[in-house]
């Protein structure tokens, strides 16, 4: 299973999505500080996630979300 997630910081209150198999584990990973681009950021809090059978549908999924309709569809959960 595949796996798209939103993070919002509690630091500055922005917002990280990803896909990962794994969401426990790499919601760990951000907030050990192990992600290039959201160490300085730590710690998150899980915010929004969905489960996919394929890499291929959590990919299009996740791209949604980083659009336009997608931020706004954010802003409302």
């Amino acid at each position: 299973m595949y796996y798209v997630y939103i993070l919002q910081s509690q630091k500055d209150q922005t917002f990280y999505t990803g896909m990962t198999e794994n969401i426990s584990r790499r919601l760990q990973e951000h907030n050990a500080g192990h992600t290039k681009s959201t160490k300085h950021r730590a710690p998150f809090k899980l915010v929004y996630s969905q489960e996919f059978k394929t890499r291929k549908e959590a990919r299009a999924r996740e791209k949604f979300l980083k659009t336009g309709s997608g931020r706004e569809f954010r802003d409302i959960i």
